[in-house]
């Protein structure tokens, strides 16, 4: 077995930010060590505790769709698209890119949090939660509803009981529709009819072998099926009734005697606006047994019961604390840490703080050997480099753009189980020049982050930045389009995009943390390029 080597203290506020946040901002590192990075943990684990810049709030609260409930994003921007459907296509076109505001925003929101909230830890769990419970935003109307999805059932219960974090995602339209259990129908139930007549086994098998139990979890494909069948009937309303009741409820129709009464009959399908709707007339109310353990036919009741089940069983456990472990400690993570997360689990109910806590307070989290070994994924590089920056970003279509080539869209993975974290799955030799070019457009300050958008579809148009990855949106001109012969002389007349790093400045925030190869390179280059070698130097590349 291999002796642990502690990193040294001096070293532990530079990691802690490569972990606990998107790396270090300026004037970051020398808060960290003010303070302490115990002290710094305990905050970032409590992140009610820190507020958040003014301006920072005042530009999410611009951002309307974040504050929409999923009823309300469907009757806005879904029903026009399949109203259109019957009209002309421009028609229809228009609607969907009305539509894609939506998605737009939740990037926006999403990329604004990562780079300047204080809250880092929130951010980077956020993150790590979202593509463990992942939806994939171009199937359907998870166009607009999986930045709810992200705000509502996500965002909130990063730090607090995994079985409420799980309960929220099994209840959210997006995760239903993407996983297809709105379709899951009892067969010969009374609602068994039109594309409701069967049973749908993808949510269930999903929940069981990514979300909670893991693939080497110990159920069987009995299990799958039986869980399938406990979810029948578990979903939303047909969208249209659903649209026809959110109008009705909206022009006053249920006020009065008999319409008030049917008002509160229905008032469930609305549950709040989220969306969410058991219908048990396709619901299978046999008993049943799952896992070894007796589910008495309770409707709605047994999807709870069967949440119980799987948040608190020993393979979620160690499922969850394997994949906390490898995203925040090492790609293979140490057995004994694992095992110790996973005690944790069980004994504190599931609370994912303390499952945090328990890891961070083991050896092999200050181990010398996981100190910068982690290979930063798309996401990952290019909030660290622009953090490192300090950029004021307006503009966030360049960095979207560059995740979108690198192979990391922003919900824009279409299989659910999420995107890789692992080193093998982003390194090869196409990925490092497109991150190089990033980092030279972005230390020369030829990238466009801080013009307002229409000024940055111009710049695009005459031959430089990157558009953000969405569709109805132009793609770059060139992938390597900082690397072009002349580009920084042809622009640099109408003036630069953005206001250039210095290379000092980049490498004090950075804590001075390169080998004696790297700052001989970048020490010997044109001064107006070292930036950019800092931006993409190997340290760059790894957390």
């Amino acid at each position: 077995m291999r002796e642990m080597s502690d990193l040294p203290s001096e070293d532990r506020a530079l990691h802690v930010l490569n972990r606990l946040a998107f790396g270090p901002r300026p004037g970051d590192l020398e808060r960290v060590r003010g303070i302490g990075y115990e002290r710094y943990i305990e905050q970032q684990l409590h992140p009610e505790s820190i507020p958040l810049a003014a301006a920072l709030s005042e530009r999410l609260s611009r951002m309307r769709t974040l504050r929409m409930t999923p009823v309300e994003l469907f009757v806005e921007f879904m029903l026009p698209i399949r109203r259109a459907a019957k009209g002309d296509k421009q028609a229809k076109l228009k609607a969907r890119r009305r539509a894609r505001i939506a998605i737009e925003q939740a990037a926006e929101a999403r990329l604004l949090r990562a780079v300047e909230s204080p809250r880092q830890l929130e951010e980077v769990m956020t993150a790590f939660w979202f593509n463990h419970f992942n939806v994939f935003a171009g199937k359907g109307p998870c166009l607009v509803w999986t930045g709810s999805f992200e705000q509502e059932a996500i965002r909130p219960h990063v730090l607090g009981r995994f079985r409420t974090l799980l309960g929220a995602t099994a209840r959210h339209p997006a995760m239903l529709f993407y996983l297809d259990n709105w379709l899951n129908t009892a067969p010969g139930s009374p609602g068994a009819r039109g594309r409701f007549k069967g049973i749908n086994e993808n949510y269930a098998r999903e929940i069981m072998e990514l979300h909670t139990l893991g693939v080497n979890g110990g159920y069987t494909q009995q299990d799958v099926i039986t869980l399938a069948h406990i979810l029948t009937g578990w979903g939303f309303p047909p969208l249209g009734r659903l649209a026809r009741l959110n109008r009705m409820r909206r022009a006053g129709f249920f006020r009065f005697g008999r319409e008030r009464a049917r008002m509160q009959a229905r008032e469930e399908i609305f549950a709040n606006h989220t969306g969410f709707y058991f219908d048990p007339r396709r619901h299978d109310f046999s008993t049943k047994i799952f896992l070894g353990r007796k589910i008495e036919g309770g409707g709605a009741a047994e999807v709870e019961h069967a949440l119980d089940i799987l948040a608190s069983h020993p393979a979620t456990a160690r499922h969850l604390s394997f994949e906390l472990a490898r995203n925040f400690v090492a790609d293979e993570p140490p057995p004994a840490m694992v095992n110790a997360m996973a005690e944790r689990y069980l004994a504190s109910g599931g609370e994912i703080r303390a499952v945090m806590l328990t890891m961070l307070e083991r050896p092999e989290f200050f181990d010398r050997a996981c100190a910068r070994n982690k290979f930063r994924t798309p996401y990952e590089y290019v909030i660290a480099t622009v953090r490192a920056t300090g950029v004021n970003v307006t503009n966030f279509r360049p960095m979207a753009g560059t995740m979108r080539m690198l192979g990391m869209p922003l919900y824009g993975c279409q299989t659910p189980n999420g995107y890789a974290e692992t080193k093998e799955a982003w390194l090869n030799p196409d990925a490092m020049m497109m991150r190089l070019s990033f980092a030279t457009a972005l230390g020369t300050g030829h990238l466009p982050l801080e013009r307002p958008e229409f000024e940055e579809v111009a710049y695009a148009d005459a031959g430089g930045g990157a558009a953000m990855e969405m569709r109805g949106v132009r793609r770059p001109l060139e992938k390597n389009y900082a690397r072009r012969e002349g580009f920084a002389e042809k622009h640099a007349a109408r003036g630069a995009p953005m206001t250039p790093p210095e290379a000092p400045h980049l490498t004090r925030t950075l804590g001075n943390a390169f080998s004696a190869e790297t700052n001989r390179a970048i020490t010997s280059a044109p001064e107006r390029l070292r930036a950019a070698l800092v931006l993409g130097s190997p340290e760059m590349m790894t957390r």
